[in-house]
């Protein structure tokens, strides 16, 4: 499947703006992606395996905050990453 990466994640896939990863939960998805990018899960999903707050994930047209949602063959995963500061 597809996974658009954003632009601070992008230096863990060399600049790419989509990946491919395979996996039927976005738990599998994300280690597939970690396996292939390695480094870039745990910016994802923090020590308690937790999505990070910061994170926002999208699968098709539904976000999501459970790393045990269901993932289709055929499903876009969009990843979107908060901007903080001051």
């Amino acid at each position: 499947m597809r996974v658009s990466i954003p632009t601070p994640l992008r230096s863990y896939t060399a600049d790419r703006r989509a990946v491919e990863a395979a996996g039927e939960t976005l738990a599998e998805v994300f280690a597939d992606l970690d396996r292939r990018y390695p480094g870039i899960r745990f910016r994802m999903v923090d020590e308690q395996d937790a999505i990070r707050p910061h994170i926002r994930v999208w699968i098709g047209q539904q976000p999501t905050r459970s790393l045990a949602t269901p993932v289709g063959a055929n499903d876009e995963v969009v990843i979107f990453q908060a901007l903080s500061g001051g």
